[in-house]
């Protein structure tokens, strides 16, 4: 398998040469930490193993959320936690794409402008949902922004998990959509492009030259969400491309796969190192921003009013119990390491008290302190 910190060390002084003057400092940010995610360059953490005793000083991992080693906890946590909402009722994934003529200005307005594509987003499915003559009331939505395509180009869109019931908050109804449809999606289009020209003009930017008429909101059913939200996970964290799908590396080309959105098969595109850094880089996120989001009746303040739904409509759900961090194990004897400290900047080094701490490591355990 091929490493992204391989790459890093053969392509990223030719990408500082081509594109450092230009590069936004989240990116900096991120390209450091991907260098030093579990090497020698990161802070240490001392383990002993509850068994044997022995000590080790094991790199810190990096923490990043666009780094593929890390935050695979995060992850399921995230899934876990969205399951837990849910209901007895059909699911559909709305998803609103930007046309190609915006995204000029949304790479140069990034923070404004993706927290403008969400909301837009949100309200459009909640303005439909009050005025449907089934459902009559407030919606909820469970809402990942995308930023790439399949290939690793700049596409942003933005994907919305929502359940065809709402509740009305004055009568305090719980109303459900039953069709193979939630809303039209011609309709959806219409009303978003509207939400984002008015939106761009408030903010105060010129509308993209030559923007087109027609827009594109894809609706689909998706069951009960559960395969759903586990697909919007998967790249909630740890990048967008997996190194398990990087197929090769020499000093000028980095080959990668991925499944094809039109053939549904297995493709490879093949770039220049710096390219396929250029590539990686530019999906990186603005500093604090967040990109799952839960409107409606599932925000994080709704709990109540979840659980209450989940009562009268007799949802059974088995109580998720938050997993563990993946233990360490010792080498030596397979028993449990224990974190005696974190953060440690400089190994200390060996005493006559203790002569059992081995060389620094790269490791593979998903611990991140």
């Amino acid at each position: 398998m091929i490493r992204l910190i391989d790459i890093l060390h053969r392509f990223e002084s030719e990408f500082l040469h081509t594109y450092g003057a230009s590069l936004l400092s989240s990116q900096r940010s991120a390209l450091s930490a991907f260098k030093r995610c579990r090497t020698t360059l990161a802070a240490q953490m001392q383990v002993q193993c509850e068994a044997c005793f022995k000590t080790d000083y094991v790199p810190h991992s990096c923490g990043h959320r666009s780094c593929p080693h890390c935050q695979a906890h995060e992850s399921q946590r995230w899934i876990e936690q969205q399951q837990a909402k849910q209901l007895p009722v059909d699911y559909f994934m709305l998803t609103f794409t930007l046309p190609k003529e915006w995204r000029t200005l949304v790479w140069q307005q990034q923070k404004l402008l993706y927290d403008l594509l969400m909301k837009n987003a949100w309200d459009t499915i909640n303005t439909f949902s009050q005025n449907d003559k089934t459902l009559q009331g407030n919606a909820g939505a469970i809402a990942v922004l995308h930023t790439h395509n399949r290939r690793l180009d700049f596409h942003p869109h933005v994907h919305m998990v929502v359940p065809s019931g709402a509740i009305h908050l004055l009568q305090q109804r719980w109303r459900v959509k039953r069709s193979k449809y939630l809303f039209n999606h011609k309709a959806l289009a219409k009303v978003f492009r509207a939400k984002m020209l008015d939106g761009i003009t408030r903010l105060g930017f010129t509308v993209p030259k030559g923007i087109r008429d027609t827009w594109v909101v894809d609706c689909k059913q998706v069951g009960s969400g559960a395969k759903a939200i586990i697909y919007l996970g998967r790249y909630l964290y740890r990048g967008v491309l997996q190194e398990k799908d990087i197929l090769s590396c020499d000093d000028q080309h980095v080959r990668f796969r991925y499944i094809d959105s039109k053939t549904k098969k297995v493709a490879v595109r093949t770039v220049t190192g710096v390219e396929f850094l250029r590539l990686l880089l530019q999906h990186i996120l603005p500093k604090g921003f967040r990109r799952a989001r839960n409107f409606g009746f599932l925000h994080p303040n709704c709990k109540r009013q979840i659980i209450l739904l989940q009562i009268l409509l007799r949802v059974h759900l088995q109580p998720i119990h938050p997993r563990p961090r993946p233990a360490m194990i010792c080498a030596c004897c397979s028993g449990i390491k224990r974190i005696i400290q974190t953060r440690i900047q400089s190994r200390p080094r060996p005493n006559s008290k203790d002569l059992s701490m081995p060389d620094v490591v790269q490791t593979s355990m998903g611990v991140v302190m």
